[in-house]
């Protein structure tokens, strides 16, 4: 029997993972038409059918279920060795970010970068897994860490701040909280390095914690719904406290253990989309930099104060 074509193997699979006609041929780029098409003529090499076609979409045959447990892995496995080898288009660039950083600093600023350079395809994946640069599929990555990452280039773009945050509905109704006294108010985040806060500043860390969170969005999220005080990176919690959504307990900081970086491997040097990228990034994280970044807790909480105390004058004024 003649070997059918790769490509129609490739339809194939496509379709049988799919298990809808319509969804394959969008991520092939084909017509449902064309895709049918390559089915039947992969069908009729083989001597066999492949699908059953009902109302809820594809259903492999046993015959179709044999061939994409044999056929299926090795076709990802030469897409896989050839990633590396595609040419890459310079206007198209693909990064990959922390959801927290991407949705608190990045997306903000990408407006900037899309209006310098509107030739350019931009493509963001915000996710948690660490990025390997092996196969080819991004060009870089910003991440939070040590900086001192294996087999790529390590930029730092800007340290990283910790500060005790809360809510104003957990503070409602409430004396503010003192430094030397905040162990006794509910604290989030036992993982979180809280023994270094407490003795930085004094105090004694709580018997016990009121929850934990496996990401820093989710983390927020429970600081703005009031369920206790976190310590919070002055990055991420900025726009909260700016939006009036969180409130920052004391007017100091703590450096943190980790920084902020753009990692990208060697190869992204000649990337043009790339440089360009790099260049606006570091030039961004320069103007974050030079705003402020090391007094902005005491800065807006002396901002969140001043404004209190002219809105009870106004209030006074008023009832006068």
């Amino acid at each position: 029997m003649e070997r059918p074509p790769l490509n129609a193997l490739q339809v194939f699979v496509t379709a049988a993972r799919a298990e809808n006609m319509t969804r394959a041929a969008e991520q092939l780029h084909l017509t449902v038409s064309a895709l049918s098409h390559q089915v039947r003529l992969l069908e009729q090499r083989l001597g066999v059918t492949l699908f059953l076609r009902g109302p809820r979409g594809l259903k492999p045959t046993p015959e179709g279920a044999m061939l994409l447990q044999r056929v299926g892995p090795h076709l990802d496995a030469i897409d896989a060795a050839l990633q590396p080898l595609r040419a890459r288009r310079d206007c198209a660039l693909r990064i990959s970010a922390l959801p927290s950083l991407a949705s608190s600093w990045l997306v903000p600023r990408l407006p900037r970068f899309v209006a310098r350079h509107p030739d350019f395809e931009f493509n963001l994946d915000s996710s948690v897994e660490r990025v390997g640069f092996a196969d080819g599929r991004f060009d870089g990555a910003l991440r939070y860490g040590p900086g001192t990452w294996d087999d790529v280039v390590a930029e730092l773009l800007f340290e990283e701040w910790l500060t005790p945050v809360a809510s104003p509905s957990l503070l409602a109704g409430r004396a503010p909280p003192r430094l030397e006294r905040l162990g006794e108010w509910p604290l989030l985040c036992p993982d979180d390095p809280w023994p270094r806060w407490f003795e930085q500043f004094g105090g004694s860390e709580p018997q016990r914690y009121v929850a934990t969170f496996s990401d820093s969005d989710t983390l927020m999220r429970a600081t703005v719904e009031g369920m206790g005080v976190s310590l919070g990176r002055a990055t991420l919690m900025r726009p909260l406290v700016e939006s009036g959504r969180l409130v920052v307990l004391f007017p100091v900081r703590m450096r943190a253990r980790y920084a902020h970086y753009l990692v990208y491997p060697e190869r992204s040097r000649r990337h043009r989309g790339f440089v360009a990228f790099r260049d606006w990034l570091h030039a961004e994280a320069l103007a974050f930099r030079e705003a402020g970044l090391d007094d902005w807790p005491a800065r807006a909480l002396a901002e969140d104060t001043n404004g209190k105390r002219a809105r009870a004058s106004g209030s006074r004024g008023r009832r006068r």
